[in-house]
């Protein structure tokens, strides 16, 4: 009886660590001051194109780190821009793919209809590490391209603070 009892509490002390383990989740995010710069070079680079835009840089939730709008951006430019954005990071695919995946019907139409889904060339998914951990959304160019165009020289400039 002794020998059960103890196997049964060095069962229960091995199984509760492992549980502990695996209620543990880690996860890699971009730092707000990472997400400054790389607004900061995206809108930099637009104005050096000649556009007034809105740029807006989501953590891996989703959830807004920076929101820069020029003085002569259009008035939905920051909705615009942080729908682009979301679509990036929900999706992890860059705004510019998910539409092209849409129209090709590998992912359904109805998901263009989603609450937050903006489907839009400009969002992009920011990874490091093998990990999606952001995205940025870009609104108020003469075109999507424009957008994301700005958008890949903001991510560029910040390259080497996202390697790890």
């Amino acid at each position: 009886m002794k020998r059960i009892i103890l196997a049964a509490a060095l069962a229960l002390a091995v199984a509760v660590p492992a549980r502990a383990e695996e209620a543990i989740v880690t996860y890699k995010s971009i730092a707000p001051d990472v997400a400054f710069d790389l607004a900061r070079a995206t809108l930099d680079r637009c104005r050096k194109d000649g556009y007034q835009v809105a740029v807006v840089v989501l953590d891996r939730f989703g959830v807004p780190l920076v929101e820069m709008r020029d003085r002569f951006a259009g008035i939905g430019a920051m909705d615009i821009a942080r729908g682009k954005a979301w679509t990036a990071v929900n999706f992890s695919i860059d705004s510019s793919e998910f539409v092209k995946r849409v129209k090709e019907g590998a992912l359904s139409a109805g998901l263009a209809n989603l609450p937050k889904v903006t489907p839009l060339v400009g969002g992009l998914i920011i990874q490091a590490g093998g990990s999606v951990i952001g995205g940025v959304g870009v609104a108020g160019a003469p075109g999507g391209d424009k957008d994301e165009a700005c958008a890949k020289a903001g991510l560029e400039s910040v390259r080497d603070k996202l390697d790890f």
